[in-house]
C-alpha cells in the first residue's frame, strides 16, 4: 500500500541581515496560540521564480525593494495543516544582505496579520542565543545562524535544518 503524498506548498525566505549582522524576524502569533519567530517571506504564485517570489514578498511585507537575491544556504520543509489547505510547506532560504530599515508593509499590517504576522524585529545573534523560552523557526536558527555567519554560505549546498 502506498502513503498518499502531501500537498507542501513551495515557499521562499529571506535570511535578511543587515551591514551590522542583524536578522530580521517576524513573530507568528496563531489561532492555537502559538507564537514563533521565523524569516520573513512566503509562498510562491504558480510558475513563480524563487528570485520573483522572494522579491515580491519582501516588497509587500516589508516595503523592501531592489535587493539582490544571495545564495540559497537552507530548505526547511514542516508538516503541520495550514490555512491555505496545505499540508505544510518547504521552505528555499536565501540570504539577502540590505541596509538597516524600518519595515512597513506595502500591503498593509491588517492584511499582514490576517497573515498571522504580529511584529516586526531586527535581532543580534547573542540575542538569539539568548532567547531560550522563544520559539524560532528554524528552531535551530541560533546554531544555523552562527554557522553561516562565521563560515559563510556552505559549499555543499544549501543544509537542511529539520523543523
Amino acid at each position: 500500500m502506498t502513503e498518499p503524498s502531501l500537498n507542501l506548498r513551495s515557499a521562499v525566505r529571506a535570511l535578511l541581515l543587515d551591514d551590522r549582522d542583524e536578522l530580521l524576524l517576524a513573530r507568528y502569533v496563531f489561532e492555537s496560540g502559538i507564537v514563533v519567530w521565523a524569516l520573513p517571506g512566503g509562498g510562491l504564485d504558480p510558475d513563480e521564480s524563487d528570485e520573483d517570489g522572494l522579491r515580491r514578498e519582501l516588497y509587500e511585507e516589508l516595503g523592501l525593494a531592489d535587493v539582490t537575491i544571495g545564495p540559497h544556504v537552507w530548505n526547511r520543509t514542516h508538516v503541520i495543516p495550514m490555512y491555505t489547505g496545505h499540508d505544510g510547506q518547504t521552505d528555499r532560504v536565501y540570504v539577502v544582505r540590505t541596509h538597516r530599515f524600518e519595515p512597513e508593509p506595502v500591503i498593509g499590517w491588517e492584511r499582514l496579520r490576517a497573515e498571522f504576522v504580529q511584529e516586526l524585529r531586527w535581532w543580534t545573534l547573542p540575542e538569539i542565543e539568548a532567547a531560550t523560552d522563544v520559539r524560532f523557526a528554524p528552531r535551530r536558527l541560533a546554531a544555523l545562524l552562527g554557522d553561516l555567519l562565521r563560515e559563510g554560505p556552505p559549499a555543499d549546498g544549501p543544509v537542511d535544518t529539520g523543523v
